[in-house]
């Protein structure tokens, strides 16, 4: 498990925090069921290559004035002009409770049906799953070699090997491949009304979490 090192604060003040910023750190909260809750920052470059390590929905051991949690990051809120890191949100999770979690799906292979002049549609690019923390996968991944023009791969095709649980209904589609056909209508604008962006009904959607 990837180790976090990261102190605790007391003040809330935008002066304070702007400080701790300038100073190469992140501030952040620590929460949880059976914990009180610690306003605390972190060195910017040890998150980013903990992060990287562990995955974004990894389990990491973030440790507070001597004090060793199991967290999960739950939330990165970022400067939207700048992409900055301005604060990120851990939870203390027993490890013996069920957690509920984003994870991104990763599709895998070169669709047979895309080889053939299909075109290959992803609406979800993200499950939330149920799982005891030892058991969250960092990502999800999906083999669609086999995929052929015409088919689709549903939440009920994905093999969890019995270690979580998916909060999707069966029927919902992750990924399918478009007749060529289709897909040059749906370019051309032949089936669009006027006014309509080109390829509207051929974007991919990702849901929010």
């Amino acid at each position: 498990m990837a180790v976090l090192e990261a102190q605790e604060r007391t003040e809330e003040k935008h002066s304070a925090l702007r400080e701790i910023r300038l100073q190469g750190n992140i501030p952040g909260v620590l929460y949880g069921k059976d914990i009180k809750n610690k306003m605390i920052y972190i060195n910017e470059s040890d998150f980013i290559k903990t992060i990287r390590e562990a995955g974004r929905n990894g389990l990491i051991m973030l440790r507070v004035n001597g004090e060793s949690h199991s967290a999960l990051l739950r939330d990165i809120q970022k400067d939207p002009i700048r992409n900055e890191i301005m604060h990120v949100d851990f939870q203390a999770v027993d490890m013996s409770s069920e957690v509920n979690v984003d994870v991104n799906v990763h599709l895998v292979g070169d669709a047979a049906g895309v080889k053939d002049g299909g075109v290959l549609q992803q609406p979800l690019h993200q499950l939330s799953i149920r799982a005891l923390p030892s058991n969250i996968p960092s990502s999800i991944d999906i083999d669609i070699s086999h995929l052929q023009v015409g088919e689709t791969i549903t939440v009920g095709d994905v093999q969890t090997g019995g270690k979580y649980e998916i909060n999707h209904e069966p029927e919902e589609v992750i990924a399918s491949i478009l007749p060529p056909k289709q897909e040059e209508e749906i370019h051309s604008g032949e089936q669009q009304e006027p006014g309509h962006p080109e390829s509207e009904e051929g974007r991919e959607t990702t849901p929010q979490s």
